[in-house]
């Protein structure tokens, strides 16, 4: 029973950052915008994170700059694809580019080292008494860090925006047919650049999840293909909120059965290599037969 809480604690703390990133291909692209450029936006969370913690001793505070840099990185998103009309796949591996090179730089200007940052403010896991002890569940209440409560009042907050509310209903409609909508009266870009903003701002609280309360401090290239993990997981759940967050479920769990294997005489490349076998064939077997968005990629005048 013991190994089992752990593993699910496990798998509970491995879903955060793919749950965030999958939300952010969910929100970005039931409007019609393409977001490759997750795993550059979560770097810069990351980074932003430590930083805004380093410069100001807080760990909170590290975490509100790295919503706002990841808010910014969405915009700026938007205002290439939507005001300039890149080419969106293109923007999404510029901005990943971009991420990765501004974070190694900044990390040399700041603290005069390669590879990684000093340690900064983390943020502390928390343990609910009484309910922690419950066999099983318990895993879901014991050391583990608030952004799990965060990422699921987020899920709860995009279902009820996308599927209860007029704006809503909306957006979704936006991300199939832009030009009925717009001819109805409704400012389609500015929709969409509510979206973005919202999917960088969780991008960049995914990223710092990942250097504050697992790390404390940043390491470059940290987010090692979670982004595509979450965009692949976004994709398996159908562009659904909740889809995400099953979708997330399931890719973490594959994240957390690598642990486990590194007892068995499996050479460590393979082991290391198994989560992201696994998005490849979700990917190959699953992706075709779900359907998007129809003007995903599509813009308005």
């Amino acid at each position: 029973m013991a190994g089992m809480n752990n593993f699910l604690a496990l798998m509970l703390q491995l879903s955060v950052p793919l749950v965030l990133g999958a939300l952010c291909g969910t929100i970005a692209e039931r409007g019609g915008i393409i977001l490759l450029g997750v795993e550059g936006m979560m770097l810069l969370g990351a980074f932003a994170g430590v930083a805004g913690s380093f410069f100001t001793g807080s760990a909170f505070l590290g975490i509100v700059v790295s919503v706002l840099a990841g808010a910014f990185a969405g915009w700026i998103y938007a205002l290439f694809c939507l005001k300039w009309k890149a080419h969106q796949s293109v923007v999404g591996v510029g901005v990943n580019l971009f991420a990765s090179g501004i974070t190694a730089v900044l990390l040399k200007a700041i603290w005069h080292t390669e590879g990684m940052s000093d340690p900064v403010k983390a943020v502390a896991n928390l343990t609910v008494l009484v309910l922690s002890d419950i066999p099983v569940v318990g895993a879901f209440f014991k050391n583990q860090s608030p952004y799990l409560y965060v990422m699921l009042i987020i899920v709860a907050v995009v279902w009820v925006l996308f599927y209860k509310t007029k704006f809503g209903l909306r957006y979704r409609a936006i991300g199939d047919q832009p030009h009925a909508v717009q001819t109805a009266g409704v400012p389609v870009n500015r929709y969409r650049y509510i979206a973005m903003m919202a999917a960088g701002a969780i991008a960049g609280l995914a990223g710092s999840y990942l250097s504050l309360p697992q790390n404390n401090l940043f390491v470059t290239d940290m987010t090692a293909g979670r982004g595509f993990m979450g965009l692949a997981a976004n994709i398996f759940g159908g562009w659904q909120p909740v889809g995400s967050l099953l979708a997330g479920l399931v890719f973490a769990i594959a994240q957390a059965t690598r642990f486990y294997l590194t007892d068995l005489s499996i050479p460590s490349q393979i082991v290391q290599m198994l989560p992201y076998i696994i998005t490849l064939l979700i990917l190959l077997f699953v992706g075709k037969r779900v359907k998007g968005p129809e003007a995903l990629g599509k813009l308005v005048d």
